[in-house]
């Protein structure tokens, strides 16, 4: 017990960061981050050392999840062509007026507006470094679906941290427009 007590010390906050940036709940998270330290406890003794520990426990704590997403019924997003030439040429237009960071606070909530598809693939693919053929096995889809999801996540993310700087640009310039107005009086 005190070794499994070191292990759950040593890695709690990767296993519930994870699981975090996958449903974008925190309570949920909670509940999935102990139930991955429950069956942790159950599968310990099938770790044959052929990876590194924390590589192993990532791989359990993504497979948890990814099953309470099929238990739940959350499946990949079904998308439709519409309005994604519509999406790239607000993308382009606006290029040019977009800061070039992004905070990671605005990134997070971003990221958690993402439809479970999206996100889960986003999460995967580019937070976690999976190829899309791991992530299309993990998922039990295409190739060519996880680079869909991808892509479109991608995308959304854009829009999403666009309208965020829009809104702010907006405030800052009516507050200038006030600024000045008041001035003048």
């Amino acid at each position: 017990m005190k070794a499994f007590e070191t292990i759950y010390e040593r890695h709690h906050r990767r296993v519930y960061s994870l699981c975090l940036r996958m449903v974008a709940n925190a309570t949920e998270a909670e509940d999935l981050a102990q139930e991955v330290f429950i069956q942790l406890f159950r599968k310990i003794g099938s770790f044959r050392g052929e990876s590194a520990f924390t590589t192993w426990l990532h791989r359990l704590t993504v497979n948890h999840v990814l099953m309470h997403f099929r238990k739940r019924g959350v499946r990949l997003e079904k998308t439709t062509e519409e309005g994604e030439i519509g999406e790239i040429q607000d993308y382009l237009q606006s290029a040019a007026e977009r800061p070039r960071f992004v905070d990671r606070i605005a990134l997070d909530k971003a990221i958690s507006e993402l439809p479970p598809g999206y996100r889960t693939v986003f999460v995967l693919h580019d937070v976690e470094g999976f190829e899309h053929e791991e992530v299309a096995d993990m998922l039990g889809v295409s190739v060519g679906t996880s680079k869909s999801q991808l892509h479109k996540a991608r995308m959304r993310l854009r829009e999403l941290l666009n309208k965020k700087t829009d809104k702010k640009t907006d405030k800052k310039t009516e507050t200038k427009k006030t600024e000045s107005k008041n001035k003048t009086k």
